[in-house]
Parts: structure tokens; sequence; C-alpha cells
């Protein structure tokens, strides 16, 4: 005899100090296919859960920024590796969002591959952002590269391949950061947060937020315990008036540049977020 059973339909929440939690507002919109499709409900995040987004990356920054370089490499070699088991799943969602063919196979893999490479770069960036520098005097001199801190994110409309080349940089030199979704297909980003929830990444050092861009981005520019702001996802005409949110703590922000992700990323992302410590040393001391 069959037995015919109710499918059990997957819910898509907000990705904050490790847990998946509605939005405290309630709502949620319709995130639907270019041809017009129903897809799914997304949360629609509010002020308030980018206030307690801050607090959870502000809670888990002194522990991950603690960590070895080396340890930070392994958990990102961890996520791409939770990230290539989920292939099928991602490529799915990508062919919703529009990517036909082998389009959305190939940013999958892009994706794990980026992942790769910026774990690798964990335990290099001291050497080579940092320096010993000549002094005329019985001294040592070191500049050493240190994270800035809570960093806020508006992810590029690029669902998972744009989203890794944002956040991926900002974590492995040790900040903790808050991201608002690509808006049209945010999907992909919970996804990518059920990864990131199950890579040994400690809660609270990504926090993903879905909903309206122009609403969050502007209480995240605000903000005064956010560190630093990367634009990636933003339009030109809304790049000003977040600049001039962002001054009220002197955040360091990141305008957006027309990123090609596909193409090679270099060090500016990974640089972008650092400060220098210099330390003098008496020479046999």
């Amino acid at each position: 005899m069959s037995e015919q059973r109710l499918a059990v339909r997957k819910t898509y929440k907000l990705f904050i100090g490790g847990a998946f939690p509605r939005s405290e507002s309630g709502r949620t919109y319709p995130v639907n296919a270019p041809e017009g499709r129903f897809l799914a409900n997304a949360s629609q995040a509010s002020r308030k859960d980018v206030r307690d987004a801050v607090g959870a990356a502000r809670k888990a920054f002194g522990g991950w920024s603690g960590r070895t370089p080396y340890n930070r490499g392994q958990i990102l070699y961890r996520v791409a590796e939770m990230l290539e088991g989920r292939h099928a799943q991602f490529v799915d969602e990508l062919r919703a969002a529009g990517l036909g063919g082998n389009a959305a196979a190939r940013e999958v893999d892009a994706a794990v591959d980026r992942w790769v490479w910026y774990a690798g770069w964990a335990d290099k960036l001291g050497a080579v952002a940092g320096s010993a520098n000549p002094v005329a005097g019985p001294y040592f001199n070191f500049s050493t590269p240190e994270p800035t801190g809570v960093v806020g994110v508006v992810a590029p409309d690029s669902p998972l391949l744009g989203l890794v080349s944002v956040v991926a940089p900002v974590i492995v030199s040790g900040n903790t950061c808050v991201v608002v979704a690509s808006e049209p297909a945010p999907l992909p980003a919970v996804t990518l947060a059920e990864v990131l929830a199950t890579s040994d990444l400690p809660g609270g050092v990504v926090n993903i937020l879905t909903g309206r861009r122009a609403e969050l981005a502007p209480w995240l520019a605000s903000h005064l315990d956010v560190n630093a702001l990367d634009l990636a996802g933003v339009p030109d005409e809304q790049v000003g008036p977040l600049e001039e949110a962002a001054a009220g703590n002197l955040k360091r922000v990141l305008r957006p540049t027309g990123d090609d992700w596909t193409g090679d990323q270099g060090t500016r992302r990974l640089t972008a977020f650092l400060e220098t410590k210099t330390v003098w040393h008496p020479v046999g001391v």
C-alpha cells in the first residue's frame, strides 16, 4: 500500500549568533525567479535584527580575532568542504535564481575554490601585510596587521560567488561581520549560513540578514559599534548617504568598484579591513 506524505518545505530565516531566528518583526517577503515564478518567502529583517546581529558580531570578535591564523585557515577550509558537500543544492538554488545551463555549477565550483584560496591566506597575511622596519637606533621596529573589528557588508547581487568574495576576506583576518544578503536572490545566502553553522565557525562571526537593502543598509552604516563598511552591493546613488552615516564613528568604508567576481580578486579586500600596529622594542632586552 502506498502512503502519501506532505513534503517538509524549507523555511528561510535569518542567521544571527549561530542561530536561525525569524525576524523580530515577523515580516517576510516573497522571492521570485526571474520569470516571476514564486520560490519561497524570506525573512524581512528589521532595525532590531541589525542591532542583534551587531551585538552577536561584537561578542564573537574577541574569541575569533584571538585564534591563531592557522586555526582560522583550518575553519575556512572546513567551510569549503561543507560547501562542496552541498554542491547539488546550491546548483538548484542558483538555477532558480536565473543561472541556466552549466553556469550554476561553475559558480558553485568557483565559490568553493575561492573559500580554499582565502583559507590559504590566513597564516600568510601577517608576513605579506606586516614588516620589520629599519630604524636609526638600537631598536627593533615591527608593523603587524590586526583586524578592524565588526564589519558591515552589503552583499552584491551575485548570490553565491559575490557573497563568498566579500565575506571570506573579512573573516579570514579575524574580523567579524554582519551581512545584508542580495535582496532579489537571498536563498543561497541562507543555505550558505547553514554551511557556516556546521563548519566549526563560532557563532556570531558571520551574521546574515535578508530583507530590503534600502531599509537595512542605513541602520548598519550609522551603528556606532560597527567599525567598517563594505558597500559592494549598493547602487551608486546610495553610496554618498551611507558614507555620511558611516562618518559618525569614522568607519572605514570600501566603496563599490564594479568588481568582476569571476576574476582574480587580488589582496585588496584582504587588506581593506586591517589596522597596522607598530611596536618598538630595544635591542638586547
